[in-house]
């Protein structure tokens, strides 16, 4: 292995031979940091590389391995954590010049849990600020690039870590997801993003936003977000969101397939608007479905025509919060932020308790909806890869705060609960990567997982890399 290649080795390959010692953890570490330097200045994934902290962490992972010491699932595996996930001895910065420094005192759970199996953090990767925005650039840490074309949209607001996987910086990448965040980048980036069931992976602090950040893994394989989530999953005392069930074993059971399941097709979910090139690469991909045994419909989502109201009013109304920071920092935060915490800031409590209303018919009505379907199949996102200083794509509707018109298929199932994957499905004759999302009923990460890997056996994807 060499620097250009051993970023690519996934994690179930690397764990085994650090765990035989056909591979030393601190060359595997050097040559991994090797690339990065040669790497970052393209496409700047990290808030806060920690090169030496994870030198050393790879001379302790040597040293145990040597003297027979405890071996985790990881042992001597890097990972990177999203910049709005707190560690204890990295800055968690959320892209914002007002926490630019902040320095927290102990881990997230999920942080300490990777830790525990020996996994060893590299750094932080870059977000939008305070992880409003789909578009890869904060006001700290400037454009995050897209791997496949320099200085185009990665995906936020797990920006980094989408990027960081396209560039082979290590084979495990944590993401969190409120409207797409984990589902977007791998879309952009043309990697695997799992968004699990709501609660699955526990986090601390609880998050604002009424219950709708999910926690999961970036990985460039499936059985590598299997092993990740099955490390991070579980209740946990400190989040009182967090599922009760421990993690299933989702790694043996990966190769079930998706014979004889029920699979819903939905273009557009009956109002969105998608960029040709994005639906011909996914409608291609939703036949290979039928290949692999499944019943596959395309079918009417009525419970759908809800969600744009309910998103606009959510996101900006969730943002208000922030409004605290205005007076000493509007000059230095993102526009599209200010513009979108501005838009609700007279909302009464009245309206918003009516809106919510809403969103508890219409979370009902998807749940409603799934009991006749094992999944259901859309595009990730309406478009592929654009200038990362923008918004929109320049033949998409200008709006001050509004990208999530191009993001219509991700938020309900943070409304929802749902688990839900993107999968890359090809690229376009531009060279940029498009995904295929698969959603599933609630609580069955294991199904999605398993859909995904039997289209990942179909139409592999590991093996094609960006050119840097």
């Amino acid at each position: 292995m060499n620097s250009q290649t051993i970023g690519f080795t996934p994690a179930v390959e690397l764990a085994e031979l650090i765990r035989t010692k056909k591979i030393s953890p601190v060359e595997y570490m050097r040559a991994l940091l090797a690339r990065i330097a040669e790497l970052e200045p393209k496409v700047n994934a990290f808030a806060y590389l920690a090169a030496d902290r994870a030198m050393n962490d790879a001379k302790k992972a040597e040293t145990m391995l040597m003297s027979g010491g405890r071996i985790g699932r990881l042992h001597g595996v890097p990972v990177t954590i999203k910049d709005l996930s707190i560690t204890k001895d990295m800055p968690t910065q959320h892209g914002s010049k007002i926490f630019a420094g902040d320095q927290p005192t102990s881990d997230a759970p999920l942080v300490q849990r990777l830790r525990d199996e020996g996994a060893i953090i590299v750094g932080k990767t870059t977000v939008p600020e305070l992880g409003w925005t789909g578009v890869s650039h904060s006001p700290l840490t400037g454009i995050t690039s897209n791997p496949w074309m320099l200085g185009y949209n990665a995906g936020a607001s797990s920006a980094g870590a989408g990027a960081a996987a396209a560039a082979g910086y290590g084979p495990l990448h944590q993401g969190s997801d409120g409207a797409g965040s984990i589902r977007m980048p791998a879309h952009f980036s043309g990697v695997f993003g799992l968004k699990p069931s709501f609660g699955r992976v526990p986090n601390y602090p609880v998050p604002e936003g009424d219950m709708t950040a999910h926690y999961g893994p970036i990985t460039r394989t499936v059985t590598d977000s299997a092993l990740m989530l099955e490390v991070m999953a579980g209740p946990h005392c400190l989040d009182h969101t967090s599922l009760e069930a421990e993690p299933a074993n989702y790694i043996d059971r990966l190769r079930d397939g998706v014979k004889g399941r029920r699979i819903a097709y939905s273009p557009n979910l009956g109002f969105a608007r998608v960029d040709p090139e994005v639906a011909e690469l996914v409608k291609a991909a939703v036949a290979r479905f039928m290949e692999l045994g499944a019943i596959v419909e395309e079918v009417p989502t009525p419970w759908a025509k809800d969600g744009p109201e309910l998103i606009r009013f959510f996101w900006s109304a969730h943002l208000t919060g922030l409004a605290q920071y205005l007076p000493k920092w509007e000059a230095e935060m993102d526009p599209g932020l200010v513009a979108c915490i501005k838009h609700s800031e007279n909302v009464s409590v009245a309206r918003y308790q009516q809106m919510r209303k809403r969103k508890m018919v219409y979370v009902a009505n998807i749940h409603r909806w799934f009991q006749d379907w094992n999944f259901l199949l859309t595009p990730s996102a309406s478009v592929a890869a654009f200038p990362a200083e923008k918004l929109m794509p320049d033949h998409w509707p200008t709006h001050p705060w509004d990208w999530i018109m191009w993001a219509e298929f991700s938020y309900p199932f943070n409304m929802s609960w749902n688990p839900a994957a993107s999968v890359p499905c090809g690229f376009t004759p531009a060279g940029l990567p498009v995904g295929l999302q698969i959603v599933g009923k609630r609580f069955d990460d294991l199904g999605v997982l398993q859909a995904a890997a039997a289209f990942e056996q179909l139409q592999p994807w590991a093996d094609k890399r960006p050119r840097l």
